[in-house]
């Protein structure tokens, strides 16, 4: 049997392992291992799966993601979501479908500091449903801004996902961290306008509140300068060149920490949590790339990766007809499996391919998240969805998929947007000192 035949084999295996809820880490590390010692020999094997996961966890590249999810576990569970909440809907909750807008606001803001989906979602669906509900929201309507702000946590620095794709492709983290600002902004913008549309189109759906006064407006500014402190100090420190991502990660962490001291916002019941949960959630994305870097070492003995990247270079099709349907793969992909179980998926096999043809590999980057991202909201896998439907019991699921198919055709219009002027993309990025 010829090494790319066992490749391929090897990643059928693989996806019928994702498809039965096997764990992606435990799946890659049982394939990899197995095609290394069909292609090679046992001993090979053995060897790779002995020295892969102290090279791949010892990688420097690898702390900024524990500092960057502790950083946001701190003010997570400090209560900070809810005063942010509060600062937005002072300045926006007054306006056609204002409530609606400020959790896409807040969600935006919260994911500049949590760089997590499923901590944005489940904190902003704590928060924001109860106060829709309140003043009457549609609950059609209040789901789809939750699930659909959400989808911004994996966008806005500083994004773990992001990361993890630097790490995989070797691409500058740092560059790939400031990338996903501009896209993420104009999807949180996107996302306002399909509120206003549909809130113009049948006001019942989203009565207004009361409109602040002035001084409110500023008093509430005073509850949110956490989040901009730690956001410029953080991710400004890298545009800048003040600190290596890694180093950003620490400050932003330390300084979560000492902000949460200092306004006596953290329990030691929450100090604890915090812990945990980055070292459960860190654990987790580090045993999904120990996993990985040995699937790599079996796709690359297949040679599959060099046979696809010379079959398209011989093809009549375009470069961008090519993408096109690179993106169509990765959007089914998106229906079935998690975001990070698809990047070391195909990652070794369609990075070669993308930068081949000529495209900047932080673009590429950011274009594969919002792909993702569409696979958060849209049936059968839906994760985002699901957070909601188990904060939001009373409310049929079927009904939450329905609601963010404005947001999808937003997403839609956002990711035609970047593909066609990728400057969106790489404008910040190519000033960075």
């Amino acid at each position: 049997m010829s090494p790319e035949m066992i490749g391929w084999l090897g990643i059928a295996a693989l996806l019928v392992l994702f498809l039965l809820r096997v764990p992606v880490s435990i799946s890659l590390i049982i394939v990899g291992t197995v095609g290394l010692a069909i292609i090679r020999d046992w001993e090979s094997a053995v060897v790779q799966l002995g020295t892969t996961p102290f090279s791949t966890a010892s990688s420097y590249s690898l702390s900024v993601i524990p500092l960057f999810i502790l950083m946001g576990m701190f003010l997570s569970y400090s209560g900070f979501g809810k005063d942010l909440y509060t600062a937005v809907d002072a300045w926006i909750g007054h306006i056609k479908g204002g409530l609606a807008m400020t959790t896409i606001g807040t969600s935006a803001m919260f994911s500049a500091i949590s760089g997590s989906v499923n901590a944005t979602t489940a904190t902003m669906a704590r928060i924001a449903l109860p106060e829709m509900e309140k003043y009457q929201y549609d609950k059609q309507l209040s789901t789809a801004c939750v699930a659909a702000g959400g989808t911004l946590g994996i966008l806005i620095p500083p994004s773990v996902i992001l990361v993890l794709y630097g790490i995989l492709t070797m691409e500058p983290i740092g560059k790939l961290l400031i990338a996903g600002l501009i896209p993420g902004l104009l999807q949180m913008v996107l996302f306002m306008i399909a509120i206003y549309i549909l809130v113009s189109r049948n006001p019942a759906i989203a009565p207004t509140t009361n409109k602040k006064s002035f001084s409110e407006k500023l008093t509430s500014l005073t509850k949110i300068w956490p989040f901009i402190f730690l956001f410029a100090l953080s991710i400004g420190g890298i545009y800048y060149g003040f600190f290596t991502p890694t180093e950003a990660g620490g400050v932003g962490a330390f300084g979560a920490f000492l902000l949460t001291l200092l306004t006596r916002r953290l329990t030691w019941e929450g100090f604890i949590t915090s812990l945990s949960a980055t070292t459960r959630l860190t654990a987790m994305i580090f045993f999904i790339l120990i996993g990985a870097d040995i699937f790599s070492k079996f796709l690359a003995l297949s040679r599959i990766p060099v046979a696809i990247t010379q079959f398209v270079s011989q093809l009549e099709f375009s470069p961008l007809m090519i993408t096109f349907l690179i993106l169509v793969v990765y959007f089914i992909l998106g229906l079935f499996l998690e975001g990070i179980a698809i990047f070391v998926l195909t990652l070794p096999v369609v990075y070669p391919l993308i930068t081949m043809l000529g495209y900047d590999g932080v673009w590429f980057g950011v274009v594969m998240v919002f792909v993702m991202n569409m696979g958060l909201i849209t049936p059968p896998l839906g994760i985002s969805v699901y957070i909601i439907s188990g904060v939001a019991k009373d409310i049929p699921i079927e009904k939450i998929f329905k609601g963010v198919i404005p947001m999808l055709l937003m997403m839609v219009v956002c990711l035609l947007l970047i593909v066609i002027f990728p400057g969106i993309v790489t404008f910040l990025p190519d000033y960075m000192r």
